[in-house]
């Protein structure tokens, strides 16, 4: 069985934060019920194009976007806005274990799903809080958005060419690290509440921000500027710590040179008929190589530009000197190495034919990702959940149905 084949989790989160990290808890096999409002669900199902099509080849209302990051789930459409919705949430989260949720501080207290209501029903509930800057502090109340913690949290400063360069001036990553590496913070902070209140049998909430992700995860760059006391700036694709580590320019474009030690740049300069390079007080050490990386960098680049990128790329290799390729995504799928480990799934969707996804890259010798289920419609498993749940019967489901306060699977198309 799956490492969390026993773990129920209830998804009150939406965009990608919330939604990644109860991916992941799925992957690994829990219970995962994401719980939508009825008739608009997740606001990443509107976020497209691109749509994936249904069985007549028509665009469906299941954007990319959406099936990027709700694998694995049930859908179950509440509005709990209302009290009777909300009292059926509060049943859901009643045998849960975990509770995921991304609303704005305070944002679930009016409808008794906030932490202390849920606590009181549910002494173990882990229950993790993700919001832009936190439960506390000045900033508390603001709404986050990746690419504002991206420029608040100093990685837009550290990204992209320095100023006065070609293309210079910050640049955000090209997908949403700060959301994503949020999700994964939070999956890391729920199994060890999980570890606890299996131990004590006491949850508790954890309160994760985008904004502390993102200063968290600055890493060296963080410790360069505690320990230095210097301000690092953006350097393109070049490291402020290893000289040659950067993109270079070859024949017939780029590709991405990553030398990690004196020997590497030893066998560098041999492959580049430079071996002189090697010896050279001024580039034999890394740290040298840094000193004098405006020297250093120009001189590489003119004796790279002399072959092609596969030229390099193969006798660097031959060398063991790490290099690599600038891939675009669809030579990513095309990789024979990503191939290889399979990191590429389709998966039975409910439009008819199957929805292709990204594998999820953790390979376990004994348990063994399993991909139950494609993304799901909105408010497909309504009436199940309910019924095995909660143990309403169809009458009370089609009361509630009828009322407005749960929502039905309705194919959807643009």
């Amino acid at each position: 069985m799956p490492p969390l084949h026993d773990i129920r989790v209830l998804d009150l989160s939406r965009i990608l934060a919330g939604p990644w990290a109860t991916q992941m808890l799925a992957d690994l096999g829990a219970h995962v019920i994401k719980v939508e409002r009825p008739g608009e669900g997740d606001d990443t199902r509107r976020w497209g194009p691109p749509w994936l099509t249904d069985g007549n080849g028509q665009p469906s209302a299941e954007s990319a976007y959406y099936l990027g990051a709700n694998r694995g789930k049930q859908s179950v459409a509440i509005d709990f806005t209302r009290s009777e919705g909300a009292e059926l949430v509060r049943a859901l989260a009643r045998d849960a274990h975990v509770v995921v949720e991304n609303f704005k501080v305070g944002g679930l207290a009016k409808y008794g799903l906030d932490w202390d209501s849920l606590r009181a029903i549910n002494p173990r509930l882990v229950y993790c809080s993700i919001t832009g800057y936190g439960q506390t502090g000045p900033y508390a109340q603001r709404a986050g958005y990746d690419a504002a913690i991206q420029a608040q949290g100093g990685l837009m400063s550290i990204t992209g060419e320095p100023d006065g360069a070609p293309g210079g001036g910050p640049q955000k990553v090209g997908v949403a690290v700060a959301d994503l590496m949020t999700g994964m913070y939070a999956v890391a902070g729920i199994l060890a509440a999980l570890r606890h209140a299996e131990a004590t049998g006491e949850g508790q909430r954890i309160d994760l921000a985008l904004l502390d992700t993102q200063v968290g995860w600055l890493a060296n760059q963080a410790m360069n500027y505690l320990i230095g006391g210097n301000t690092p700036k953006r350097q393109g694709t070049a490291h402020p710590n290893i000289v040659p580590y950067q993109v270079m320019p070859s024949s017939d474009g780029h590709f991405m040179l990553a030398v990690g030690n004196d020997a590497q740049f030893r066998r560098l300069c041999a492959v580049i008929d430079r071996p002189q390079w090697g010896e050279d007080p001024l580039f034999a050490s890394n740290a040298a190589r840094v000193a004098h990386r405006e020297q250093l960098v120009p001189l590489l680049a003119d004796a790279l530009r002399t072959q092609t990128s596969a030229h390099w790329l193969a006798a660097l290799e031959r060398e063991t000197v790490p290099c690599s390729p600038v891939n675009t995504i669809a030579q990513v799928f095309d990789d024979a190495q990503v191939r290889a480990r399979a990191m590429r799934i389709d998966l039975p969707h409910a439009l008819g034919g199957s929805v292709p996804m990204v594998a999820n890259p953790l390979k376990f010798s004994a348990t063994p990702v399993e991909y139950i289920r494609a993304p799901p419609l909105l408010g497909a498993d309504t009436r199940e959940v309910l019924r095995a749940r909660l143990a309403m019967s169809d009458q009370a489901i089609d009361a509630l149905e009828g009322a407005g306060v749960i929502g039905g699977c309705k194919l959807q198309t643009r």
